[in-house]
């Protein structure tokens, strides 16, 4: 990847890091309504329906859905490997955050910019939550 590089203080949610391409969804998602063999979102009208999360940044706005299925989706995904190696929150609320806690999936929320206005899809992301740092390389 080319392009000049960005870089935006977060807070940590989960420690790590992770990097990877960027897939963005402004739509809150339900991590259960995921193909766990694929990490492929199948939940219908879903703007991600579809796309595959395993190995991205995922962008999203927030989590939906009660903490049962939310956990039981992203359980599912972390035993199959299809987890996200990031995931940059807009809004965090306590379900996504418990069950990114019970897989320890890297979150992070609280980007210095909004992160719809600074992350496309396909752009190159490195998130480093130990160091509360997300770099961004534009895709060409």
């Amino acid at each position: 990847m080319s392009g000049v590089e960005r870089t935006y203080r977060c807070r940590c949610i989960v420690k790590g890091s992770g990097c990877g391409e960027a897939i963005v969804s402004r739509e809150p998602m339900c991590f259960y309504l995921c193909d766990p063999e694929t990490g492929t979102v199948i939940e219908k009208s879903h703007p991600l329906q579809g796309k595959s999360l395993a190995g991205k940044i995922l962008v999203l706005q927030s989590g939906k859905g009660s903490s049962v299925v939310q956990v039981d989706g992203f359980y599912q995904l972390w035993v199959k490997g299809t987890l996200p190696a990031a995931i940059i929150v807009r809004e965090t609320e306590p379900v996504l955050v418990a069950s990114a806690v019970v897989v320890d999936a890297v979150m992070v929320d609280r980007l210095e910019a909004d992160p719809f206005d600074v992350i496309s899809d396909g752009d190159w992301v490195e998130v480093d939550a130990d160091e509360q740092l997300v770099r961004v390389r534009a895709a060409q």
